[in-house]
């Protein structure tokens, strides 16, 4: 059992780093600067029927494209003319590994960013709108600041109120629409997005009543059409995202596929149509202040049940102890309690199986050739001594699931990005860079594994001594922040084992 137990173990850590490293995506080839044409929706879908041809020219009060900036206290935005529509998106309090501000859109992708168009088409983008309004500088003297972008040809006229706030990562967004057969508005070609090589979901997502739907290029073979109760559509790296949330009601969403790439899009009416717009990080506690669901854009995974109180015990501990290493040290002690009486009952059933070895061991001699009556004297030999064989493995069986979403929590939430330990422990989201975390846990892992008494036969004993190097080394990449919560829950499996071994020879 005990040799079963462990190999699970190392199985589902396998599942881990199998998990991690095939969803690694590469950096998808850019597209030059002219917006494809997507493809058309599929027959199920029933897209809207295609409009007449409409020639769209600049408007000739503006020929040439004209920039915007706008700056927060939290990010530096560019705006162009051009369909009025997000150019770039920098973040100012994060950086990355060199220091720099990230960006969240720093070149044009496969789509503009917030471009409108209709009838799978977003040539509007291409238009030269009208600028009301001049660069914005926003801070607490200056709080909210707008800006009109303006198209008018004898067909149509569409107006663009973009409204902004210095302290939030969120901004409102009014399209007044005349005159066009249908209206779609798209987030574009990775907005939102700084990171492409993750180890999680990287691309569109949309909400749809509380369902989370992922969208992958690899399983989107053809144009799917979204309707219902649709809370927002987002795109999302590992820490960050850009999402549009209607605020009026909004007809469907629609995903499709091109060169490689997932966009994603809303479909409505002409008319008045308004958004809240998110561009930012993953901050939980940020999003659910919004009030509109967008912390769902967290994904806890399948143990979420778990993970989210977990998660919300460890910023209180930090909001104690200011420092989320402690905090990790503390929510492991907090999250083995429950397991001690378990554990204690396991240990000591383990204790029993080891003083049986030699009856044990007897019983296989003896009856070898008959597996049949050696697993009936067995089962005979525990009942007798009112032992349980799979008493050891039950505590191990019940923390795997604490363990899953614990590593979901370490992995994803961003308030650990950048945040340090001690000494060399700068970032517990990423792994340690001189691998002393690893090996300590290790070394914890065969002083326990020497004081754990095993009922297992000889040779397994030697080979299980291999699961403590097999385990480091599938350690050496995690984030420290989990190494950690590892490292300590093996010190208290020590102490434990030793209370229960004093308590035994008393």
């Amino acid at each position: 059992m005990e040799k079963r137990t462990l190999i699970a173990i190392v199985l589902s850590i396998l599942v881990l780093i199998v998990y991690q490293y095939l969803f690694l995506k590469p950096a998808q080839k850019r597209l030059p600067a002219k917006q494809p044409k997507p493809p058309e929706v599929v027959e199920h879908a029933k897209p809207a029927a295609p409009p007449a041809p409409v020639v769209v020219k600049p408007t000739p009060a503006t020929e040439t494209e004209r920039l915007i900036k706008v700056e927060t206290e939290l990010y530096i935005a560019t705006f162009t003319s051009k369909g009025g529509t997000v150019k770039t998106w920098q973040l100012k309090k994060y950086t990355d590994n060199d220091g720099l501000k990230i960006p969240l859109l720093k070149e044009d992708g496969l789509y503009p960013a917030l471009g409108i168009g209709w009838n799978n088409d977003f040539t509007l983008s291409e238009a030269n709108f009208n600028v009301i309004g001049n660069d914005l500088k926003l801070d607490s003297n200056n709080k909210t600041g707008s800006i009109v972008f303006e198209y008018v040809t004898p067909q149509y006229s569409i107006r663009r109120t973009y409204t902004f706030y210095f302290d939030k990562y969120k901004f409102d967004l009014k399209d007044e629409i005349s005159g066009l057969p249908q209206y779609e508005i798209t987030l574009g070609g990775d907005f939102g997005i700084f990171s492409k090589k993750e180890p999680v979901h990287v691309g569109p997502v949309i909400l749809k009543d509380t369902d989370r739907i992922e969208l992958k290029p690899k399983k989107l073979k053809e144009t799917r059409l979204y309707t219902g109760n649709l809370k927002w559509i987002a795109q999302e790296d590992k820490y960050f995202c850009a999402a549009i949330v209607p605020i009026t009601p909004i007809e469907s969403a629609k995903a499709w596929k091109f060169q490689d790439s997932a966009s994603v899009s809303f479909i409505g009416k002409p008319g008045v149509n308004e958004f809240m717009v998110y561009a930012g990080p993953k901050e939980h506690d940020r999003l659910k202040k919004l009030g509109v669901g967008l912390e769902h854009i967290v994904d806890f995974g399948f143990f979420s049940i778990i993970a989210r109180p977990l998660f919300w015990i460890l910023k209180k501990f930090h909001s104690v102890v200011g420092n989320y290493g402690w905090a990790i040290v503390l929510l492991t002690i907090v999250v083995r309690v429950p397991f001690i009486p378990i554990v204690n009952k396991g240990q000591r059933a383990m204790k029993r199986l080891q003083e049986l070895q030699p009856r044990m061991q007897e019983i296989r001699e003896k009856y070898k050739k008959d597996p049949q009556r050696m697993q009936k004297e067995m089962m005979e030999l525990y009942r007798k001594h009112k032992v349980n064989p799979m008493g050891g493995c039950l505590p191990i069986l019940l923390q795997i699931p604490v363990f899953f979403a614990l590593y979901k929590v370490l992995l994803i939430a961003i308030e650990l990005r950048g945040a340090p330990f001690m000494l060399w422990i700068t970032d517990l989201s990423q792994k340690d860079p001189y691998y002393i975390l690893p090996i300590v846990m290790g070394i914890t892992m065969v002083i326990q594994q020497k004081m754990t008494p095993s009922a297992g036969d000889p040779k397994q004993q030697k080979l299980m001594m291999f699961m403590p190097v097999i385990f480091t080394f599938l350690f050496l990449n995690f984030a420290s922040g989990l190494v950690l919560y590892w490292l300590v829950n093996n010190l208290l499996s020590i102490a434990q084992q030793i209370y229960v071994n004093k308590k035994k020879t008393a």
